[in-house]
């Protein structure tokens, strides 16, 4: 078998080239998804490292004895994808961009199986689920539901559906929702990539990202070949003048609640924002996470009512129901719908139209706004018992970002640092915690503001960004307490 070489002409990657043999003896319908999902694992674990040169089609179709068509055909799906890249004439290599979509352990997999206590952010108390609403939501809408409708949906996703999140979001958000620039998606990874791959079509090669801010936005731009550019966040949110010198003409941002600081945009800020983006014939890619959860007021509007054509917005149930329905919404100017549409469409023909179905009666029944109620009571109280039992074992802890969300920013007296000691200690005890400092890009070179404990000098104070949702209140104080006791024992 002719295995691929690095480009400065190195040993043979025979080990990951080796992945792909399974691939090949899949069977026939199944081959060609095979083999792009073995080449897409061998370039994400690293063992088909940037700027390896692939074999030529025919080449490697001979070695695995599979058609050169299958072999064409994944290499072009992943070069569109951004995995790999190629010229006329140049042959194909592993992309240099996918040493970012390369996240850490933790980014994409927040839990901590086998922890004694969970303080990781990113996922939801999943017993909240409304299970016998959903269920009855199911059976009314099987029973309801016209033949046709089970046929391939439009792409955008069920008009019913449509009109019924235009509502929500217009009511709960302020947002300016035509239903017929929504697009439903499978959450907000894959209204990420969508907005990713028409960037990329439009020449876009780079996008702002929020620093710290999260590591998926990085990680999925990356798949669609655009490159992360870091921009720091201060007290207000994106610091504009860094954002003007950088060049970039698309920005993520988190407005609402900042990830991770939990900071609200200032409206002096937000201004700012979209002066740039108008400023650049440019856009703003805003990721309203948890945008429903404000404890001290109603929650802030989303920024895209004050521009919806210099804003996309997305938002997703993987907070307010669970992550696992991969059921979202995207909301593009209109003179980017065309064109995200086309990418929908291509990408998997549309959402599932029986889950489309389900959600529209849930939002039309009032269904979801009671569940919002009910996750809202049951998150403050969380939240309560959190500051409550962090001020009493670890007294003189500032806690920050609370005001709306599910996570919290504790920064710790410093007699309990230096910080890299702090986490060694509790991960022994068991705990699962992530600092601050975790969010920050590594590359990024600026000081001052949000900077995630990396600036400050001689400052060796512990910074954690602690997720609560997930824990019952009396877990919280247990978990605490059971870290206190992992630093002062």
């Amino acid at each position: 078998m002719t295995p691929p070489h690095t480009a400065s002409g190195g040993n043979p990657a025979s080990s990951a080239w080796e992945l792909l043999l399974p691939a090949a003896s899949a069977p026939a319908r199944a081959r060609g998804r095979s083999l792009q999902a073995a080449l897409r694992e061998a370039v994400r674990s690293g063992r088909l490292a940037p700027g390896t040169r692939l074999p030529s089609s025919r080449d490697l179709a001979a070695d695995l004895k599979v058609s050169r068509g299958l072999v064409t055909e994944a290499y072009e799906q992943l070069t569109a994808e951004g995995y790999l890249r190629s010229g006329r004439g140049a042959g194909t290599w592993v992309g240099d961009a996918v040493r970012a979509a390369r996240p850490r352990a933790h980014d994409l997999a927040p839990r901590s199986p086998g922890a004694r206590a969970d303080f990781v952010p990113g996922t939801p108390d999943l017993s909240l689920f409304p299970r016998s609403a959903w269920a009855a939501a199911h059976r009314a809408v099987l029973e309801d539901l016209p033949h046709r409708e089970l046929g391939y949906p439009d792409p955008r996703g069920l008009p019913r559906l449509r009109t019924a999140l235009a509502e929500l979001l217009a009511r709960r958000r302020g947002v300016v929702a035509d239903p017929e620039r929504i697009v439903v998606v499978s959450g907000v990874a894959q209204a990420t990539t969508l907005l990713g791959f028409v960037l990329h079509a439009r020449g876009l090669r780079t996008v702002g990202v929020e620093d710290p801010g999260s590591p998926q936005h990085s990680a999925l731009y990356a798949s669609a070949g655009l490159t992360a550019v870091p921009v720091p966040v201060d007290g207000e949110g994106l610091a504009t003048e860094p954002l003007r010198a950088s060049g970039v003409r698309a920005v993520v941002a988190t407005p609402a609640h900042q990830f991770p600081t939990g900071i609200a945009y200032s409206a002096r800020r937000r201004a700012e924002l979209l002066d740039w983006a108008r400023s650049v014939d440019g856009i703003v890619l805003e990721d309203d996470y948890d945008g429903d959860f404000r404890y001290d007021r109603a929650p802030v509007g989303a920024l895209q009512g004050l521009d919806p054509e210099h804003v996309a917005y997305t938002g997703s149930v993987s907070k307010s129901l669970a992550p696992g329905l991969r059921l979202g919404w995207l909301l593009v100017p209109r003179s980017w719908a065309e064109e995200v549409v086309e990418r929908k469409r291509t990408m998997d023909l549309g959402h599932p139209s029986l889950d489309q179905a389900l959600f529209a009666r849930f939002l039309e029944r009032g269904d979801y706004d009671r569940q919002l109620r009910r996750c809202q009571r049951a998150y403050r109280e969380r939240r309560d018992a959190l500051v409550a039992a962090l001020g009493t074992h670890f007294p003189g802890t500032e806690v920050s970002g609370i005001a709306a969300g599910l996570h919290a920013i504790a920064s710790l007296p410093q007699r309990y640092g230096p910080q890299e000691r702090f986490l060694a200690r509790v991960a022994e005890a068991g705990v699962a915690v992530r600092p601050l400092a975790d969010y920050a890009h590594a590359d990024a070179a600026h000081d001052g503001g949000a900077d995630g404990g990396r600036g400050g000098g001689t400052d060796t104070r512990v910074r954690l960004v602690l997720g609560y949702a997930h824990v019952p209140p009396a877990r919280i104080h247990e978990n605490v307490r059971l870290m206190a006791e992992a630093v002062t024992g």
